[in-house]
């Protein structure tokens, strides 16, 4: 049996009267993937743990879109009792399940030393788990879709090679990667499609939930400047467009930004000069201290001291940090920096 066509009427991206799960959509790249279902008919059901984000995120879908179909779920992705009981939830109050994107995780950054066994296992539950759980659980409503059930996970370019500094979200996020083009394989023939994401960098202001270990304010200092610096990083709107699009259209493999398209094609032909030249960049990233001191979430973080350091530091996140504002990133306790 092939994949099913749009239904009559319909085109291709219209989702008038289906049902979404976003699993991480709360804030961020989740929540602007959320925004982009709402924006073509779709009843959207948030997941996440916290549920103070989650009311927030609600309402500012609502003041966007306030005939919009927004539902949450209080959910901790991890535990796999939890994501089925969030689609026995999503299933009773739509009717059903048509689209799902897996998008949960955390980020760490900090070098080999200053992490333990216990940082990459916190990764791969928080990533690759509550991507496993959302997939298992979402695939036999998905199958019982009438238009024919969509799920995209959401992996990075970091699951395309080894980054240094963040090697427990590399090693998740790698796994996420080949889960989807597994569960690709193993549903080809049926009416569900999954699509395997690979963003690059993206200006969501993620920076101030990530995690940061060795010398803190200077792993802070690099990654936001990276993160929100417009030639490597990209507008976070427009990839929440294409992702929903790509799923939409049951596209199979999607890689955002030059910079991951680069990184893919690089590793794919070259794999040992790219390795040799990651070892070159690890080597430009800051030291661990001699003594860590553990993880720090960046908006605990002062950014690094000097004239020069935090001028540039401030150049190259000035829009990640309105990033933060507009897509649910900063508590409401969290100064503006």
């Amino acid at each position: 049996m092939g994949q099913a066509s749009p239904l009559p009427g319909r085109g291709a991206d219209d989702l008038s009267g289906r049902s979404a799960v976003v699993a991480g959509g709360s804030r961020g790249l989740g929540l602007l993937l959320a925004d982009r279902l709402t924006a073509r008919g779709c009843a959207v059901t948030l997941a996440a743990r916290d549920g103070a984000e989650l009311d927030r995120a609600r309402a500012k879908l609502l003041k966007r879109q306030p005939a919009a179909t927004v539902r949450t779920a209080v959910c901790d992705l991890r535990e796999r009792a939890d994501v089925r009981d969030l689609f026995t939830a999503t299933q009773d109050a739509c009717g059903g399940v048509d689209l799902v994107i897996a998008n949960a995780g955390i980020i760490q950054v900090a070098p080999l030393e200053s992490l333990d066994a216990a940082d990459f296992d916190d990764a791969m539950r928080s990533i690759f788990y509550a991507a496993l759980h959302t997939s298992l659980e979402a695939l036999p409503y998905l199958k019982e879709s009438a238009s024919g059930g969509r799920l995209a996970l959401i992996s990075s370019v970091g699951g395309l090679l080894g980054v240094p500094h963040l090697l427990p979200y590399a090693c998740a996020k790698s796994a996420v990667g080949t889960l989807a083009e597994g569960l690709r394989a193993e549903t080809s023939g049926t009416e569900v499609s999954v699509t395997a994401v690979y963003p690059g960098l993206m200006r969501t202001g993620s920076h101030l939930h990530a995690m940061f270990g060795g010398a803190q304010g200077q792993e802070y200092g690099w990654f936001s400047t990276v993160a929100g610096t417009p030639l490597v990083s990209m507008n976070a709107q427009r990839a929440a467009e294409r992702i929903v699009r790509a799923t939409v259209r049951r596209r199979a493999r999607l890689v955002l930004t030059p910079a991951a398209r680069a990184a893919d094609l690089a590793h794919g032909i070259a794999p040992a000069t790219t390795t040799r030249l990651s070892g070159v960049a690890a080597r430009l990233l800051p030291r661990a201290p001699v003594r860590p001191r553990g993880m720090r979430e960046g908006k605990d973080i002062d950014p690094p001291r000097g004239p020069v350091t935090r001028s540039v530091q401030r150049a190259g996140s000035a829009l990640n940090e309105r990033a933060a504002d507009a897509y649910n990133e900063r508590d409401r306790d969290t100064p503006e920096r």
